[in-house]
């Protein structure tokens, strides 16, 4: 099943866990590129198997799957992972960032209800089903829905996220960012608008506005409990030196393992240097075919 994503069905390591096959990728470019379908380990710098990387998994307490939102292919390994999880007996809370901390009542609700379809835990969950290309996500819902798993909501509210963004300070609970830390997420917003730089007060609310959504995530993960939980959350946002895991606490954090999947560069043969701490795995997968963002781009 997983190792067939790296382009073969060869016989895996962990057998159980691979009963069949699947298909193809489904992103259409840079298919041929040589990274795709490979796993590189930060820390050793080196390649790994898909089935290293599945076996990590299962053991780790929480599992951060970083994405790229409208890569089909992102979204299908995701649902690999969990699904590893789950025959090997896990039994994780699946954390989302695409619901908001003020539906959780409502999904926890619906759960004790018996409710098992994902469409109804959408509604309750009051998903944007367009923003957020709901059928991407539905798959792995349904998945954990028909494993009993909670589903939970992981980002703070439009409301707060637009507060916290208007009042450029932190959000309660949260010291000033180091300096260090504003410049990085200071620069990500900046690459993420086309390189425009919104004037100082607007980038020191959206910096303020990203750092709650980390926070929020992360204290998610921490109210999961021993059962461990799968967060699911953009790329950015899984990163260990500026997002969901600089919030945890220590203990959990050491039982964190964060996995990215990031499309192939046509430009980039091999993986960066500057990978090392950003995540602790990456699965590289080819690109989706979408607009230039940047073409008559207008900041808000």
């Amino acid at each position: 099943m997983i190792a067939s994503l790296a382009r073969t069905c060869a016989p895996a390591a962990l057998a159980l866990l691979l009963a069949a096959c699947a298909p193809a990728y489904l992103s259409p470019l840079e298919r041929d590129h040589p990274l795709v379908g490979r796993v590189w380990d930060t820390r050793s710098a080196s390649f790994v198997s898909p089935e290293a990387l599945l076996g990590r998994a299962i053991s780790a307490r929480v599992v951060l799957l970083g994405e790229i939102h409208d890569n089909v292919d992102h979204h299908r390994l995701q649902e690999e992972v969990l699904a590893a999880m789950l025959k090997a007996g896990r039994a994780p809370a699946l954390a989302m960032e695409q619901f908001d901390l003020g539906h959780q009542a409502a999904l926890d609700s619906a759960q004790a209800q018996g409710i098992r379809d994902p469409e109804r835990i959408a509604d309750a969950g009051g998903l944007d089903r367009k923003g957020w290309n709901w059928p991407l996500y539905r798959p792995l819902v349904a998945r954990a829905l028909s494993a009993d798993l909670r589903v939970v909501a992981a980002n703070v509210s439009r409301e707060e996220a637009r507060a916290l963004a208007k009042s450029g300070k932190p959000a309660e609970g949260l010291q000033p960012a180091e300096p260090g830390l504003r410049a990085s997420l200071e620069q990500d917003i900046v690459d993420g608008h086309c390189g425009y730089r919104p004037p100082p007060p607007v980038l020191a609310g959206m910096v303020e506005a990203q750092r709650a959504r980390d926070a929020q995530m992360a204290a998610a993960l921490v109210r999961s409990g021993t059962p461990g939980a799968v967060l699911i959350a953009g790329a950015g946002h899984t990163r260990r030196d500026r997002g969901v895991p600089a919030y945890l606490p220590a203990a959990i954090r050491e039982a964190t393992l964060a996995i990215a999947f990031l499309e192939v560069d046509p430009e980039q043969q091999q993986p960066l240097p500057e990978y090392a701490g950003q995540y602790d795995l990456i699965w590289f997968t080819p690109r989706a075919d979408r607009p230039d963002p940047c073409k008559g781009f207008r900041m808000p």
